[in-house]
């Protein structure tokens, strides 16, 4: 009769955690830093950061207030649109578009069209690239 080992399963990271790190990846990103930039400015290697961006290793205190210096961002910015946000959510699911918009905005491709956007001077235009973007997604805008 063979004896079966159990071996602990992962735990999931929390999601506030996952939270407070995709918002890590996003503010990174958006001042185009690397993530052995952001772990040498923390005394930290790369991996260290990846296991904090992911939600696998829970960010401290003081080290979310030392990353907030870093990246220029207040505190408060690291739990914006969180899971236990106080504020209130709409029925239009305002919590799955918070996610779209981080993983839009941690996107190379979505980062670059959020600089080419904000350098069209012309606000007319810049509606018309809105509707010609929406009919194209099928929006009913």
């Amino acid at each position: 009769m063979a004896v079966r080992l159990q071996l602990p399963r992962k735990k999931a990271p929390n999601p506030t955690d996952r939270h407070v790190g995709s918002r890590v990846r996003m503010r990174r990103i958006m001042l185009a830093m690397s993530q052995e930039k952001l772990g040498a400015a923390l005394g930290l290697t790369f991996q260290q950061v990846q296991k904090y961006e992911r939600g696998a290793n829970r960010i401290g205190a003081s080290r979310l207030q030392q990353m907030s210096h870093i990246l220029q961002v207040p505190v408060e910015f690291f739990f914006e649109g969180g899971p236990d946000a106080s504020a209130p959510h709409g029925s239009n699911g305002s919590a799955l578009s918070m996610a779209q918009i981080n993983d839009f905005i941690s996107d190379s491709d979505g980062l670059r069209m959020i600089g080419a956007f904000m350098r069209i001077d012309n606000a007319a235009l810049r509606r018309r690239i809105v509707m010609l973007v929406q009919e194209i997604a099928g929006d009913d805008y």
